[in-house]
């Protein structure tokens, strides 16, 4: 739910879902982080949206299967590795860390595009390797893994 700690978040789930109807879709809207989307489809959540992958990459915050990157910062000006070395994305396949802090620094509209592109990308990742792991049963065991770079907030 938009603005509320996850903790109470993750109750009204369970509230909810103790009145709808069994076999009907659950939508969550505003719940964006990582390990908030685990947390919720662990409960039961099938359907997300959130602003949350674009507005941060138009102010220069990464989301990679290592955690999060702060492009702007002043360890990325000579860093020649892509956002996430994992990635497949346009952004990722053709720019690095130091060339994305340059458009940045440099007031580039373009920098922001580039990172909302690659959170966009990152995040319909997450939600295949989450539909792989369930449909595996290994939704558990994949929650875990990907929890363990993700324990953070703006």
């Amino acid at each position: 739910m938009i603005g509320e700690p996850s903790e109470v978040t993750n109750e009204m789930i369970q509230e909810v879902n103790e009145v709808l109807p069994t076999g009907k879709v659950r939508y969550l809207m505003g719940c964006g982080y990582p390990e908030d989307i685990l947390e919720a489809v662990s409960l039961g959540v099938d359907l997300f949206d959130c602003v949350l992958p674009t507005r941060n990459g138009r102010t220069g915050m990464a989301f990679t299967t290592k955690g999060k990157i702060i492009i702007k910062a002043s360890m990325y000006a000579k860093d020649r590795a892509p956002l996430d070395e994992n990635c497949t994305c346009y952004t990722c396949r053709h720019f690095t860390r130091a060339y994305l802090r340059h458009l940045f620094n440099t007031g580039e509209i373009l920098a922001g595009r580039l990172v909302s592109y690659h959170n966009i990308h990152f995040f319909q990742q997450l939600m295949a390797g989450i539909r792989h792991s369930i449909s595996e049963g290994s939704f558990v065991d994949f929650k875990k893994e990907v929890s363990e770079h993700f324990n953070f907030r703006d």
